[in-house]
């Protein structure tokens, strides 16, 4: 394939032939991206600057803020030159940067959740031992291990799907996407990619039952809160979160399980890969007072009332 790669490339997935309508959709992916930006941006900003927010829960917050910005980036302007410039094409080795980089991204998804769903438990569950359980340099080996594990299954999954002789170029995708990029190889079945990805499902599916398991007694231990006030402050830190899983999950459903249609397929595309990185900062502010706070300070509001018109 070395050779083949050389001037090789491949056609993406249009959304219209129409012109007018081409312009529609990049001006769309447009405010999206700026609105993507500008929303984790904010979060990055907030947590980095402002020194109240230099705990665990809102270093895993970042750090999810990070993925998101980085999915969006991989995905967003290269679809954007495409649509405006009026072509459909990406080079084979642009193609095998943005598997690398979407599996990288989006791959860390579920794994920094996880770890935000533990910190939670213990926060809630075990407060008395939280400082020395989540102290700060567990943070840090939990983070690089979730992203070390994203180099990983980026650089696998990126080597085992371009191993192989691709027989067409036409990607039925407006990105380079590995299910659809396996349909195109030669050889048939890959096995080694088949085989890596039951390994991440199989992982991604302990992962979710490992938040399911967290949150069941994350809920059980709030009940038993005699303090309304304490109910209430628990919920407010857990219900964000559990949003924002659910969110994921079910776009990622919807996504992969649903009827074939070139339709659905497109708009599943842009809720699973758009949607998430846009809200869920969002979902984080608009019930967290220190974020709406130190959002205030950052931008130079004086009253977090100004930022909840904003959000």
């Amino acid at each position: 394939m070395a050779n083949q790669s050389i001037n090789y490339s491949f056609l993406l997935l249009e959304f219209s032939e129409v012109r007018e309508l081409q312009m529609l959709y990049f001006f769309v992916f447009m405010v999206l991206y700026l609105a993507i930006l500008t929303v984790n941006l904010l979060i990055i900003s907030a947590v980095l600057f402002n020194h109240h927010l230099h705990t665990p829960m809102y270093f895993f917050l970042m750090n999810l803020a990070i993925q998101d910005l980085g999915s969006a980036s991989v995905i967003v302007p290269k679809t954007m030159a495409n649509t405006f410039m009026n072509t459909r094409r990406i080079s084979y080795y642009g193609c095998a940067s943005q598997v690398f980089f979407i599996v990288f991204f989006m791959g860390s998804a579920i794994w920094i959740l996880t770890v935000m769903a533990y910190d939670r438990y213990i926060a809630i569950c075990n407060p008395l031992r939280y400082e020395r359980i989540m102290n700060k340099q567990v943070c840090i080996y939990m983070i690089l291990a979730v992203w070390v594990g994203g180099l990983l299954n980026g650089f696998l999954h990126t080597c085992f799907t371009f191993a192989p002789p691709f027989c067409s170029n036409i990607i039925s995708q407006f990105f380079c996407e590995i299910p659809q990029l396996l349909k195109l190889t030669c050889t048939g079945l890959n096995l080694n990619e088949i085989r890596l990805m039951v390994f991440v499902c199989v992982l991604s599916i302990g992962c979710f039952f490992f938040i399911l398991v967290t949150y069941t007694s994350i809920f059980t231990a709030v009940l038993k809160i005699r303090s309304l006030e304490g109910r209430r402050k628990a919920f407010s830190t857990c219900i964000p979160h559990l949003i924002v899983v659910s969110m994921f999950l079910l776009s990622g459903v919807f996504a992969y399980l649903r009827p074939p249609s070139h339709d659905l397929d497109l708009a599943s595309t842009v809720i699973y890969s758009l949607i998430p990185p846009l809200l869920n900062p969002i979902i984080y502010s608009i019930r967290n007072k220190s974020i709406k706070l130190a959002l205030s300070k950052l931008l130079n509001m004086g009253s977090p009332s100004v930022l909840i018109c904003l959000l």
